[in-house]
């Protein structure tokens, strides 16, 4: 019987491996964008994670006729309203770095206890008979003074975790058990077998 085949809606490299290790023990194979070369990418416009991922799971499955996994996270930050939010990826246009410097740079006078923020995930899964579904994770920590660690990707470097190591100071393993892109699609899982066709 054919394994299982699941778009999943990112050329991110380091969203695509954390996704790829959580899915392949289920026998689900793993297909990024750069498979349909040339697509087309789709603009996150929306004002919530929710809107984001079911527009692209939607346009996605459209385009392909597949089942499509789309994700769409990001970084709230109390101190700063809930920004970067959903616009945390284009917050500054650059690199991760530059991201992360941004970020310490608007939070350098705001005390430890204030610097509370959360990773928000949400995942939407759209099959081609139009069925959808999303679900959401969250990771709370709070935004350290300075980068520490040289795993993950993102905000990782400063966002530190309730054992006081930053996510880019964990294991991989260490981040998907408790990470809300992890919690998110374990929440899908039950549902995610139903999208996908041997």
């Amino acid at each position: 019987m054919p394994q299982p085949k699941l778009l999943v809606a990112t050329r991110n490299q380091g969203k695509l491996e954390e996704l790829q290790v959580l899915l392949q023990p289920r026998g689900i194979e793993v297909m990024s964008l750069d498979a349909f070369d040339p697509i087309p990418d789709v603009e996150e416009d929306g004002e919530t994670f929710v809107a984001n991922a079911l527009k692209k799971a939607r346009t996605y499955c459209n385009l392909t006729g597949r089942p499509v996994l789309a994700e769409d996270s990001g970084l709230a930050v109390d101190a700063l309203g809930g920004a970067p939010g959903v616009h945390s990826a284009r917050w500054v246009p650059a690199t991760d770095r530059d991201r992360v410097e941004a970020l310490l740079a608007r939070l350098k006078d705001v005390a430890s206890e204030q610097r509370t923020a959360r990773y928000v995930s949400v995942i939407a899964l759209a099959a081609p008979d139009g069925r959808e579904q999303t679900f959401q994770g969250t990771l709370e920590g709070r935004i350290a003074t300075a980068p520490r660690g040289t795993g993950g990707f993102g905000y990782d470097p400063v966002f530190e975790l309730s054992s006081g190591r930053t996510a880019a100071e964990v294991t991989r393993e260490e981040k998907n058990a408790i990470s809300h892109r992890g919690k998110a699609l374990r929440r899908a899982l039950a549902a995610l077998e139903q999208f996908v066709n041997p």
